[in-house]
């Protein structure tokens, strides 16, 4: 996140017009080794091995935070005491506890007219702009369900117990790491909020993992490897989630469908230039799926900052075009399609947790008893 943050604040400021141009003030680490070159690599102009020095510093106007999941309210809730803004990585934190720590430590600093940030970068793909767009103009007609997956197989047996694998830093498993961008983009998509988490399944497939400083040694693992579960809208829409770090022979299968009464739309990360439609109401031998590559420089949000059309962009683009559309944020325009705050962030998070109730408890948990 460290090298896809930084590109982000750097192409931002190079291929978007804003009157803001982000400067690459202080970057903090813990390892002070490999600190000073990855500074220098990146164009830092200075570095620290306490994030207290970004918020004490009067130079710097936004903290950008990185860290793992337990070092985000820290940090999150000074820095906004202090004026200062915060774009913070995802899930806002490791627990529902510091979350609502860190969504009142930003309501109060908004009544200063300070922001809050939260990197679902998904968000910013065309083609998920684009789904949004057709979304709110009422293309799919009543929306009827969701399914939404986001399947990895990097969480072997082999993986080390690095801090992704620990409660206490974490959270949770595959489900704070990777149902936390498909619960968002969910509600992004639709503008409701879940209301109901019917049931869940949570399973720690390897407890043991290798020690990372001794790969002889094994140490615990205590989150989820894999977590699926089932849930409804306010609006009316079922919805299912399905996370794995264990899903032999994929990579990075991020999707999303969307079903309605006039039309569906899915979403591919691994294609992720792509989106394809169906008009319900095209009907007869012609009826289909529409595939649209949304690379058009006239027709679809953020590409026009870009390359011609076809010219497909990548993974680091959603960094950077949230960058850019943060800094139109911050110099009082309005975004391309809306960004998370913490406020919006802590909503994602009362999901996740009301899942991973509903896995413990083996019962259903309705949103309103997460709080």
């Amino acid at each position: 996140m460290g090298r896809a943050h930084s590109n982000a604040w750097r192409q931002a400021g190079r291929f978007f017009a804003s009157p803001l141009t982000p400067v690459l003030h202080t970057v903090a680490a813990r390892d002070a080794d490999s600190l000073a070159k990855f500074a220098a690599q990146w164009g830092w102009a200075q570095h620290s091995t306490r994030w207290q020095t970004l918020v004490e510093d009067p130079d710097v106007g936004l903290l950008d935070i990185g860290t793992p999941n337990d070092v985000h309210e820290a940090p999150a809730v000074d820095a906004l005491a202090a004026g200062k803004h915060v774009a913070c990585e995802k899930p806002l934190a490791h627990t529902l506890d510091a979350a609502r720590s860190m969504r009142d430590a930003a309501k109060r600093a908004a009544r200063k007219g300070v922001h809050s940030f939260v990197w679902f970068n998904y968000r910013r793909c065309p083609a998920v702009g684009l789904a949004y767009q057709l979304l709110r103009e009422g293309k799919l007609g009543t929306v009827h369900e969701v399914r939404a997956r986001y399947l990895q197989a990097w969480g072997g047996a082999d993986t080390p117990r690095v801090w992704r694998f620990q409660k206490s830093r974490a959270g949770s498993g595959a489900h704070g790491d990777l149902n936390a961008h498909m619960i968002d983009m969910a509600r992004f998509l639709l503008g409701d909020e879940i209301a109901e988490v019917h049931g869940a399944v949570a399973r720690t497939v390897h407890p043991q993992r290798p020690d990372p400083s001794n790969p002889r040694k094994t140490l615990r693992s205590d989150v989820d490897d894999i977590c699926s579960f089932l849930a409804s809208f306010a609006g009316g829409a079922t919805a299912s989630f399905e996370a794995s770090r264990v899903a032999t022979g994929e990579l990075n299968d991020n999707g999303l469908a969307v079903y309605g009464s006039d039309g569906a739309l899915r979403f591919d990360f691994e294609d992720m230039n792509v989106l394809w439609f169906h008009e319900g109401a095209s009907g007869g031998r012609t009826s289909g799926w529409k595939r649209i590559l949304a690379t058009s420089p006239d027709h679809h949000p953020w590409v026009d900052a870009w390359w011609p059309d076809a010219h497909v962009l990548g993974y680091e683009h959603g960094f950077a075009n949230m960058a850019a559309d943060i800094l139109r944020v911050l110099s009082g325009r309005d975004p391309i399609v809306p960004l998370p705050d913490f406020a919006d962030a802590w909503e994602t998070q009362r999901v996740l947790e009301a899942a991973l109730r509903a896995a413990k408890d083996r019962k259903a948990v309705r949103l309103s008893a997460v709080r």
